[in-house]
């Protein structure tokens, strides 16, 4: 395919990013091929065309080799790296044979997985490094003395965590002298206890809520941004519907988009975007026709009047507020 060109890049901002995931090829460690770096690029040039500049990896992503590919198309394009915002996210280790997936957040892992992700990525410098999950066994102190190491190096240049509650973010922003910028959770119209934990306060329901209580008000508070992965729902309004109230929320989703020139994709995400906490969603589809789908997500303000932000919620809960 052709090389993607200068002219490639939307108007880009961080309202909306583009997920790594899905590229690279399968979930193993079998090697990537051409195939493989032309649907990496048809996904990056996708992206840019929807005014999406920034990226999001992490290490594990096929084994690495989404960084890889992404690796292989900068090289092809020479001049993109300067043009986008690169985030990859570090602390998970994969299960392999017999040995179990667990969590490693201590300063030399850290310190090893970044240098590795700069190799795959052949770049320089990450733009943003989240911790990808929590690790019980990591000292704070320690995790925090090589951030630290790796911004001093010119590495890294900001930081944040991801699927972390408020308390966790704390207490390493305690060890920390410069902000940790983002916390990456999983937000949807399917994941909503982020929003339920907040309206079933002194309800019997409140109990079946497992979000923790003050995260989201945390991050707004300490200007943290959140990030929400799963944002598309697995295409489960907008591809694939179950229930009778994912049905119902499909077709208003579709209402909603043709009465405001747009797809349905981009009101499912809009409806993320409308929460005051400027929430950036995450688009994780290796599709380019669904990339170009929620160009609008990214490049317009989100279209959604107080009434319509309800309905959508309300249907897609199937049950009244309390």
């Amino acid at each position: 395919m052709a090389a993607i060109t200068e002219s490639a890049t939307g108007t880009g901002n961080t309202r909306l990013l583009y997920g790594c995931m899905a590229l690279g090829g399968s979930w193993d460690r079998s090697p990537y091929g051409a195939a493989d770096i032309d649907a990496a690029e048809a996904a990056v040039e996708a992206a840019l065309d929807s005014g999406i500049t920034m990226f999001d990896h992490a290490d594990i992503y096929r084994h690495g080799k989404a960084e890889a590919v992404f690796g292989e198309v900068l090289a092809r394009a020479p001049g993109l790296r300067t043009r986008i915002t690169l985030q990859t996210k570090c602390g998970i280790r994969l299960a392999e044979g017999d040995r179990p997936g667990i969590y490693d957040l201590r300063g030399a892992t850290v310190t090893r997985h970044v240098e590795e992700s700069l190799t795959r990525l052949r770049t320089d410098v990450i733009d943003v490094l989240l911790l990808h999950r929590p690790d019980p066994l990591a000292d704070p102190r320690e995790t925090a003395e090589a951030l630290t190491s790796l911004r001093r190096q010119g590495l890294v240049r900001e930081f944040g965590v991801s699927n972390m509650n408020a308390a966790q973010t704390a207490r390493l922003q305690s060890h920390l002298d410069f902000p940790l910028v983002a916390n990456q959770l999983e937000m949807s119209l399917d994941r909503r206890d982020w929003l339920e934990d907040g309206v079933l306060v002194n309800t019997p329901a409140s109990a079946a809520v497992g979000f923790p209580a003050g995260t989201v008000e945390y991050c707004v508070a300490n200007g943290v941004r959140i990030q929400a992965w799963g944002a598309l729902a697995q295409g489960r309004f907008t591809g694939r519907q179950e229930t009778a109230a994912e049905h119902a929320t499909a077709e208003l989703l579709r209402t909603l988009a043709k009465a405001k020139d747009t797809t349905p994709e981009t009101i499912l995400l809009w409806w993320l975007q409308r929460h005051p906490a400027r929430i950036a969603p995450i688009l994780g589809t290796g599709r380019p026709e669904r990339i170009r789908a929620c160009r609008d997500a990214a490049l317009r303000a989100p279209d959604l009047s107080h009434e319509e932000w309800y309905s959508l919620w309300l249907t897609a809960r199937g049950a009244p507020l309390p």
